[in-house]
């Protein structure tokens, strides 16, 4: 199966990678984070500042105003938490990150040099090495009918145990504007999402899906 940790995310683009340690599907990560923080950051570097209780902020990160930050959380070198921006609980994000205006983030894991710049939510989620989520598309993490969340990927169906997990986003992809990803969605590396998306399931590496909800391969 493509969902694996080694399939979709390369774990060398992020400091923080040994959360990864003997996980099979990157998602059994996302219990982990809080206990996780709590030890990595006995030894982080003295670059590091602990800003308040619990946050960490590697040197050359910039916070502009009226940003909320709850831990744990630990942010990394070069990042830009832009105004308004909304981190708390479980939140560990990697080097040259742009978290944008009135975006949030709870209980995720955010790659190197992942975008979320302008009115996103990411929840209970990963995002994979340089992915993007354009202006307004958000990480559903939470089924309507509160059941537990599973992952459908081709014929075959993953039970995940969790209540509340949102995506996970591959390398490099690309997420349009305005899109939904819904619960346990997994978007393969270096694919891209057509602006105002609803996406379920399983979008395989390098693919295109269209509004339609057509997916074609990307050349």
């Amino acid at each position: 199966m493509k969902v694996s940790v080694n399939e979709l995310l390369n774990i060398e683009e992020l400091d923080a990678r040994a959360i990864f340690e003997g996980v099979k599907y990157p998602w059994e990560a996302l219990t982990e984070i809080k206990d996780f923080i709590f030890e990595y950051a006995k030894n982080l570097p003295s670059d590091f500042e602990r800003i308040k209780e619990f946050v960490w902020v590697g040197k050359g990160t910039t916070i502009e105003k009226n940003v909320i930050i709850k831990g744990p959380a630990i942010i990394g070198y070069n990042c830009q938490i832009r105004h308004s921006a909304y981190i708390r609980d479980n939140v560990i994000i990697g080097n040259d990150v742009v978290i944008g205006n009135s975006s949030e983030i709870k209980n995720s894991i955010l790659f190197n040099k992942v975008q979320v710049p302008h009115y996103n939510y990411v929840g209970d989620s990963i995002l994979g090495y340089k992915s993007h989520l354009g202006a307004g598309a958000i990480t559903s993490n939470l089924k309507s009918d509160g059941t537990l969340v599973k992952v459908k990927y081709e014929k075959d169906i993953i039970e995940t145990g969790l209540r509340k997990f949102g995506a996970i986003v591959g390398d490099l992809a690309e997420v349009g504007c305005n899109s939904v990803l819904n619960p346990g969605t997994i978007i393969g590396k270096d694919s891209i999402v057509y602006p105002l998306s609803s996406v379920r399931g399983y979008i395989p590496e390098k693919s295109i899906l269209k509004s339609t909800g057509e997916i074609v391969h990307r050349k």
